[in-house]
């Protein structure tokens, strides 16, 4: 029989928990998910597209959510990543790779867009997601955002690229929305303009801006909270202890 008490005994542990150092075990409650900090600026949402093309379906495609999320109230910013170099070909210092990390430290949301090459993103789009770091200084450039995943296709429909994209979002500790954009033919959704032609693919992309910006709406000023994890708490204490050992 699995015990719900919630007690600690004298020295701290917590019955049927031997393992868990009760100091730094966090209880959540709904109080504990009230928003934190200033929330008066507009959502703050990067969008990445990974071609280069002058006629580029993953930028045009992006443009159109940029203008959904404006309409919606966010703040937008488009990445150009024409000139970023390759991952490890120059320092972190170079003026494309400061860019790019300033505007994911500067987001709340973010959306990825790609087109599928050998069923798989292309490398114009994992040469963005490379530079931006799990760790930077103290900072997490991309922990608690959310992301939105869409993919233009030169062909039939396929999700390779979405669902690539989603497990680089886990690993990069993002909040991925439910919802995506699979755009097949590409070349046919676009008039000469530029702009995405009324179908069921565009009120999907409609669909999925709509529930990126309800998301980051509900996570603003929680995401210091919810990324808080017992694991890294536990592990930061233990160090400390071991500090102070070193020092007697």
């Amino acid at each position: 029989m699995i015990s719900e008490t919630r007690e600690h005994t004298m020295d701290n542990t917590i019955p049927g928990l031997p393992n868990i150092n009760a100091e730094q075990l966090d209880l959540p409650s709904q109080e504990k998910l009230a928003p934190a900090g200033s929330l008066d600026h507009p959502p703050r949402i990067l969008l990445l597209y990974g071609s280069l093309r002058e006629r580029s379906f993953s930028r045009l495609l992006t443009y159109e959510a940029a203008r959904i999320l404006e309409h919606f109230g966010a703040e937008v910013r488009i990445f150009d990543p024409m000139e970023l170099p390759m991952v490890g070909s120059v320092s972190e210092d170079h003026p494309k790779v400061a860019e790019l990390r300033a505007l994911s430290l500067w987001s709340e949301g973010q959306v990825w867009c790609s087109p599928e090459r050998h069923g798989a993103i292309t490398a114009v789009m994992k040469n963005q997601i490379d530079w931006i770091p799990l760790e930077q200084g103290a900072l997490r450039p991309s922990q608690g955002r959310t992301l939105a995943v869409m993919q233009v296709c030169g062909g039939s429909q396929s999700f390779n690229v979405v669902n690539t994209l989603r497990l680089l979002g886990r690993w990069m500790r993002m909040f991925t929305i439910p919802n995506q954009s699979s755009v097949p033919m590409a070349y046919k959704e676009f008039d000469e303009e530029g702009r995405m032609r009324p179908s069921a693919y565009y009120d999907r992309v409609v669909d999925v801006m709509e529930e990126l910006f309800k998301m980051t709406l509900l996570l603003r000023g929680r995401t210091d909270y919810l990324t808080n994890r017992y694991s890294e708490r536990n592990e930061r204490a233990r160090k400390a202890i071991d500090r102070q050992i070193a020092k007697l």
